[in-house]
Formats: C-alpha cells, structure tokens, sequence
C-alpha cells in the first residue's frame, strides 16, 4: 500500500470545513479543555444529509467521493448514496471500517475512521500494510455518549498524537448523518468480506457502490436493523479488480453477496431479536452487499452474484 496517502491529513481538512459550516450543516462543535474537538453530529443536535455526506468521507480518510442521490427501487423511492474510490483498501479497511472496539471504563463504542491507522493495532493492517503517522487525527464514534475528556485523551495517548489534535465525531445510528454515513459503507463492507474469506484485496483497484438511505427510526436498535437491511437487501457494490492466474473469479463472485449467508432472508432487526440481541451469533459473513459485480481489468470479464430485495427492504422500512 502507498505510504505517502495520510488518511488523518485528508480528514482534518473535511471535519475543519465542516466546523466553519456548524451552524449550516446543524451540528455542534465541542472543545475539550485538553484541546480535543468533539463534532456531535446527531446526540443533541438534528444533523443534516450533507452532514452525513460529509462525515462518510471524512471517514473514508478524504479517498473517495460521496454524494447524496435519489433512488427507485421498484415502487420505491429513496434517498442513496454514491460511493466512488480509486484507493479502495486504504479507504475502506485502512480508514473507515469500524474495526476498533474502544473501551474505558463505562464507556463503549465502536471506532471507525483514519485515526485507526493511527492506532493501527488491528490484524487488518498487517495484512493490507499500511499504518499513518500524522500528528494528528480523526475518528468516527457511533454512539450517543460524548465521550468525557478522559477517554479523548485515552484516544491521543493509543494514537500517539496530542490530545488537542484529536478530532472526534459522535454520530448516533439513528439520526440523519448517521443513516447516511452507514449506508456510504456499501463498499466497505464487500472489501471486508472479501478480506475474511482470504482473498488478496490489495488486487482490488477500485470501486464504487450505490446504496439506499435509511429513514430515522425511533431508536438505535431499530435503526441498525434499518441501516444494515439497507446494504444486504438494496446494496450494490462494483470491484474492478486485477486478479492472478489462481483466482477464479467466476466463483468467487457467488460467495461475495449477502444472498451467500444462510441467515439471509430476515429483516436484520428479525433476525437480531432471534437471537435474543447476541450480536456474535449474527453470521458475520452476512455482512456485504445485495449485489455484487467484479470487472476483470485483465480480460474485461464481468462476473455478478447476487440481486436486490424489494420485498425484505420494504418490510425493513416500513414502506
């Protein structure tokens, strides 16, 4: 992986523009005495789909361009997201996958975002070899606790950068920026699952994806049903990737959709309930898009597995 991209650079620039434009993007700027920077994106303010838009690619470490849409799908329409990256590994596993689980104390979230390359602890980054070292560094928290000036400055202190460098953004599963940053993880998630049946994703060029934006629901346990059922049953991601002579893409393709899981079928929040809320008896390889399509740069063949699933998303949204 390129050594020279610094994901945390690129992503102190997005969340600074987005602190000159608090008031118009409808968040609230934190400053800690430590110096750290909380953006509250969702816990005591509405938040906004710009917001959002913006927060995903902040979180994508500033590699990839993020845009809202409107889609249809059968009868439905809906807001979406485009998701386009020509650094889609660092971009993804490298930055926005929330891959870190932080815990001080009583306080729990899952971490996502560039400042994870900071941190850089995760098996992930062995494998793909890419680790950042700005001074500074941002990091994506899906929860609805602003973290308290401890855990900021437990986070520089694991990051290795001052705690006035850290840019923190709390953004709650159900509210507006975060139905939309969730569903900007279309890409994300085929790459992940990609990486967890063992496949060499640095063989991945680029993508792009499109995705369904869920609407807000009346708390976060229903609305990470919603914003996952929006990936599994309304996702599509394509890979253009330049595989080897042992790579049988043909087949491989069949593994990558969220069809390929024997728990797919349910509305995610169903199935969650199934299983009396134990989140690690969900298959994690459900995990990835409804469809999924990877170009061959070397042949120019196209192989696709998987389709959408109007009738499970409908059912999911309430439509």
């Amino acid at each position: 992986m390129p050594s020279d991209i610094s994901v945390n650079a690129n992503a102190v620039e997005i969340v600074q523009r987005m602190m000159d434009r608090a008031e118009e993007l409808v968040c609230q700027v934190i400053k800690q005495e430590n110096g750290s920077v909380i953006l509250d994106a969702g816990v005591n303010v509405a938040g906004s789909p710009e917001l959002g838009r913006l927060i995903a690619e902040a979180c994508m470490g500033g590699l990839a361009a993020i845009r809202n849409v409107t889609m249809h799908i059968e009868d439905m329409t809906l807001p979406g997201v485009v998701v386009s990256t020509k650094h889609p590994v660092i971009s993804t596993l490298g930055s926005q996958y929330a891959g870190w689980q932080l815990k001080l104390d009583d306080f729990f979230a899952m971490a996502s975002g560039p400042a994870r390359a900071l941190y850089a602890h995760e098996k992930v980054f062995k494998k793909i070899n890419y680790a950042d070292h700005s001074h500074s560094g941002v990091l994506v928290l899906e929860t609805r606790t602003i973290p308290s000036e401890g855990i900021t400055s437990h986070i520089a202190t694991l990051c290795q950068i001052d705690p006035s460098e850290l840019y923190i953004i709390v953004v709650p599963t159900a509210s507006i920026a975060g139905s939309i940053q969730i569903s900007a993880r279309i890409v994300e998630v085929g790459i992940h699952k990609m990486w967890k049946l063992k496949f060499d994703v640095t063989k991945v060029r680029s993508a792009n994806g499109t995705a369904p934006v869920a609407p807000v629901a009346k708390n976060d346990m229903k609305a990470m049903g919603r914003t996952n059922d929006c990936i599994l049953y309304g996702g599509r991601a394509y890979y253009f990737i330049r595989p080897d002579e042992t790579d049988n893409l043909a087949s491989f393709v069949q593994q990558l959709p969220s069809i390929a899981s024997e728990q797919y079928g349910l509305p995610f929040y169903d199935l969650f309930k199934s299983f009396k809320y134990d989140f690690y008896k969900v298959d994690p390889l459900l995990f990835s898009p409804a469809e999924v399509t990877l170009n061959d740069i070397l042949t120019r063949e196209i192989y696709r597995a998987g389709s959408l699933n109007p009738d499970v998303l409908r059912k999911s949204l309430g439509i």
